[in-house]
Order: C-alpha cells, then sequence, then structure tokens
C-alpha cells in the first residue's frame, strides 16, 4: 500500500468545513506529501457528507490521494470512495468487505496488538494505533507508544497508521520507529501560528 517514501502523510479532515476549505485542500495537496484524505465529519448530516464526499473525491482524484471516508462503508461505497476507515464500534470488518468489496479497509487498533491480530486474520488493509500524543482533536481513550509499533512489525509486514497530537516537532520519532504513516488533522487545520500549507511543508 506504501508507494512512495516521502507521501507518508495520512490527512484527515477538519470536524468542521469551513469557507475556504476546498482552495487550502487543493493547496496541501499540491505539497506531494499526502498519500490518503480521510473525511471525518461526525455531526454533519448524512445528505451534507455527500456533498461534501462528491467534492473532495474530486479534488484527491487530481491529485493522485487516496479518498477515504471514516466510520461508514456505505457511504464510501455510494461515492465510490477509495475506502473507508473503521472504529471499533462502527461495522465489522467483514461486514464492510461485503459492500466495499477489495477496496480499502482500514481498522483502529488503539495501543492493542490483540486487536492488531483479529484485523489482520480479517484481512484489513492497514492499522491505526493512536494517540501517541495529547490531541485536541477528539477525546483520548487510549495512548499507545512506539513499543505497539515494534511489536506489531514483529508480527506483520501490515502498514501502520499512527495517530493522535502529531506534529513538526514529534512526527520523526514515529518514522524513524517505523511507522508507515502518520495521521494528521489538527496541527494542519487548526494551527494557530501556520497556514495549512506552511504547516505541511515542516513535516519533511
Amino acid at each position: 500500500m506504501r508507494t512512495n517514501k516521502d507521501k507518508f502523510i495520512y490527512l484527515i479532515s477538519p470536524n468542521k468545513i469551513y469557507k475556504n476549505f476546498y482552495r487550502d485542500l487543493r493547496k496541501v495537496l499540491k505539497t506531494n506529501k499526502i498519500a490518503f484524505f480521510q473525511l471525518r465529519l461526525k455531526k454533519d448530516s448524512y445528505d451534507n457528507k455527500i456533498k461534501v464526499a462528491k467534492k473532495v473525491k474530486i479534488i484527491c482524484k487530481a491529485f493522485g490521494v487516496k479518498f477515504l471516508i471514516n466510520d461508514d462503508p456505505k457511504l464510501a461505497y455510494q461515492v465510490n470512495a477509495n475506502g473507508c476507515h473503521l472504529g471499533q464500534n462502527d461495522m465489522a470488518l467483514n461486514d464492510a468487505r461485503k459492500i466495499l468489496k477489495k477496496k480499502i479497509i482500514g481498522v483502529t487498533c488503539h495501543n492493542s496488538i490483540s486487536l492488531a491480530k483479529i484485523a489482520i486474520k480479517q484481512k484489513a488493509d492497514y492499522l491505526a494505533f493512536g494517540a501517541f500524543n495529547i490531541t485536541k482533536t477528539k477525546k483520548v481513550r487510549f495512548r499507545a507508544n512506539v513499543g505497539v509499533i515494534k511489536k506489531l512489525k514483529k508480527l506483520s509486514d501490515i502498514p501502520v497508521v499512527a495517530i493522535g497530537g502529531i506534529n513538526n516537532l514529534n512526527y520523526k520519532k514515529l518514522l524513524l520507529n517505523k511507522a508507515d504513516f502518520l495521521a494528521i488533522s489538527g496541527y494542519i487545520w487548526n494551527n494557530k501560528k501556520l497556514k495549512p500549507t506552511e504547516a505541511i511543508k515542516l513535516l519533511k
């Protein structure tokens, strides 16, 4: 699933689509550092998610970025996204696979090798671990450290996505410990000091 070592960012949308979001998204994707973009709109209506997803899909395709939907395999199918991401309380992976067939399905495993083993057995395409750092993007219930990545890499070569409070000061440690992708949201979209393109360029 990893084809370009320079494209290690798994970008997650802001919680709310703001006025200049689509313009900023184009600029960020143009940096050629993004492998995946996940649309994560927890509070929006289904109809609005479809509307946003269709626009984002066009932008992602233009820059060769895989477009994923958070939580909802049916929505991913409806907009013909490249796949979806499942949390532990979302649809079971086996059921999602029936809907999405060979499309990408990733699974949140928190800090648990046991959950990872289950997801691997069920043929997940990637595993997400975290939170590795304090984050304001979502409530942190589980904390992970690089030890869980090291353990996983001894078991499988499945791609690992690290998530949680990742920024320009702490991202290299995760890459050095063999995280394949870094899931980033707040550092890009809610950065009070840097514009999205300025923030992304610091991740070299």
